[in-house]
Order: C-alpha cells, then sequence, then structure tokens
C-alpha cells in the first residue's frame, strides 16, 4: 500500500488498546514505520446505548453494523473486533482475514474470592445472557442483574457497592493492564462464550491484497479453533438471548470442542463435546444439531431449528 492503510475499530478503551496492538504487529510484519497504519474509531450503536441489555435491542450487530458499512463504503481498509461481539453469519462481502493469538480465555470474578464466596442473594451485574445462565446454574440464589458500561466503568461500579460482583473477560483485562483484578474462574466451572479473548481482522472479500497484508499475522492455530466454535454457533441459529458457552482447543492434532447449552434460568443445561480432525468442517454443526436433539423445550424453544 502507497498511502496508509486505514483501520477501523470501536472507540472503547478496550477496543482502541486491541487495534494498536494489530497495528503494531502489522507494521513490523510488513516492515513498515511505527504509526503508519491509520486507527480510525468509529462509534457504534452497542457503544451510544448504555441504558439496555443488547439483547433488548438487536443484538451483537450494534457492534458491527456500523464498522461494516464504513469497510463497505471504503472509509476503511479493514477492521478490529473482538470475536465474540461478531455474528456468527457474516456478510458475503466481508471475510475474516487473520486473528490474533488466542487471549486468556477465562472469565474474572470481581467483588470476590469465588462464585461460592457470593453472599446469600449478592447482587451481580452482567449483561450477558450466558454469564446470568451459567451463574444461576451454580447459585440460585443469586440476584443477576444487567450492567452496563466499559471494563473500568463496571469495575467502579463493584467498588462503590453499587453490585456486589461481576464478571470481565480476562483477556480484556490483560490487555488494559490490569491483570491483577479479580479472581479468575477455571472454564471446568464457567465455560467460555464462542471465540471469547479473540481479536479478528476483517476486510472486503473481494480485497485481496489487503487480505494478503493481513494474513502475514493470522494466527493458524487459533483461526482453526474459531472456525469450530463459528460453525457451532452458526448451526444452532441461536440469538442473543440464547445463552451458550463453547471451548475449543487442539489435543494432539485434533479439535476438541466442549459445549454448553443452558436455560435462560439456568435450571436445566445440556453439555457435551466432540473430538475431531481439523479438516472436518461438520463435526461443529453435528455437535449443534444433536445437543439441540437432546435438549428439554426451555433450551431448544431459543433456538431457531435448523
Amino acid at each position: 500500500m502507497i498511502r496508509s492503510p486505514i483501520l477501523g475499530t470501536r472507540g472503547s478503551p478496550l477496543a482502541l488498546t486491541q487495534a494498536h496492538k494489530v497495528a503494531s504487529a502489522l507494521e513490523v510484519a510488513n516492515r513498515w514505520p511505527a504509526d503508519f497504519i491509520d486507527v480510525k474509531a468509529v462509534e457504534t450503536t452497542g457503544d451510544r446505548v448504555k441504558d439496555r441489555p443488547l439483547a433488548e435491542i438487536g443484538g451483537k450487530a450494534l457492534w458491527t453494523k456500523e464498522l461494516d458499512r464504513a469497510l463497505l463504503d471504503k472509509q476503511v481498509d479493514f477492521c478490529v473486533h473482538s470475536l465474540k461481539d461478531v455474528e456468527a453469519v457474516r456478510p458475503r462481502s466481508i471475510s475474516i482475514a487473520a486473528v490474533r493469538p488466542r487471549g486468556e480465555v477465562e472469565e474474572r470474578l470481581i467483588g470476590a474470592e469465588s462464585i461460592d464466596a457470593l453472599r446469600q442473594g449478592a447482587t451481580v451485574g452482567t449483561s450477558s445472557p450466558r454469564r446470568k445462565a451459567q451463574l444461576l446454574s451454580m447459585r440460585p440464589d443469586l440476584n443477576v442483574v444487567p450492567i452496563r458500561g466499559n471494563v473500568q466503568t463496571r469495575i467502579a461500579k463493584v467498588q462503590s457497592g453499587e453490585y456486589d460482583a461481576t464478571l470481565l473477560a480476562g483477556a480484556g483485562l490483560r490487555r488494559l493492564g490490569i491483570a491483577n483484578v479479580g479472581t479468575p474462574i477455571p472454564i471446568e466451572i464457567m465455560l467460555p462464550a464462542p471465540t471469547q479473548a479473540v481479536i479478528a481482522i476483517e476486510c472486503r472479500s473481494d480485497d485481496a491484497f489487503t487480505a494478503a497484508v493481513l494474513t502475514i499475522i493470522d494466527d493458524r492455530t487459533t483461526h482453526a479453533i474459531i472456525r469450530a466454535e463459528r460453525a457451532f454457533s452458526a448451526a444452532l441459529g441461536g440469538t442473543c438471548h440464547s445463552p451458550v458457552a463453547a471451548y475449543a482447543e487442539i489435543v494432539e492434532g485434533k479439535v476438541r470442542l466442549r459445549a454448553q447449552l443452558l436455560s435462560e434460568d439456568g435450571r436445566e443445561q445440556v453439555r457435551d463435546e466432540v473430538i475431531f480432525d481439523c479438516s472436518d468442517r461438520e463435526a461443529p454443526a453435528e455437535l449443534a444439531r444433536a445437543m439441540l436433539e437432546k435438549a428439554p423445550e426451555s433450551i431448544w424453544s431459543l433456538f431457531l431449528r435448523q
């Protein structure tokens, strides 16, 4: 590229931190000078609306539609996203060209040493249907209520006593340089959201040059993992109201995919897993369909049957 490429991102502190990390990696990989990439913040609906859970007003598209428009209108050359905030089914005109190595997948509990240590009836802030259902499956006495705002805002709300506790992604805390906050919750206790802790870089599907530039920093192992998790999510056909957890990892050269579906109140759940070859593109969807088949109505009714 003769001119400086333009990177589109949300304007939150975490999004900007992630965008600048991607920009630096691309500048090093392509032997460009520091700050050669122009980082452009794009305000999204999800950033503007802070008084309601996203599931009530449109879900994950609220984080992506303005960035998609900027990309397709060629106002930016590529966009950086937290992949868990990106819909499992994307427009054909947009492609995930690269992903960065996955960060810490564990949740961090802010406000208590463990879930068991929370007081009876404690108020826990989260706007994630998955986190809410998982918490209630373990502690039905908890008062789980919506919370919005960036990482720093949520931490401040716990410190002020407005909430007894909240849950934050460990990867985000590390990227912001506040890794000493909160207690990690093992994935055996709380399975993460599909593609949690993964930074993705998207470009226009017909822009082969930009895709080639981005692919230089692609982490192939992480790409194989997120491909499985996103295929699982897409096959479920759920919405942002559907509590879904999924985590894939490479074990002895194969993909191990663990998944969990829950009712909204956490009283019922289905867990399962599958191990398959990295080249097998059907196994994640088959797992999704099998889990829906054996799920009670309180769970399968939250999904659009395929």
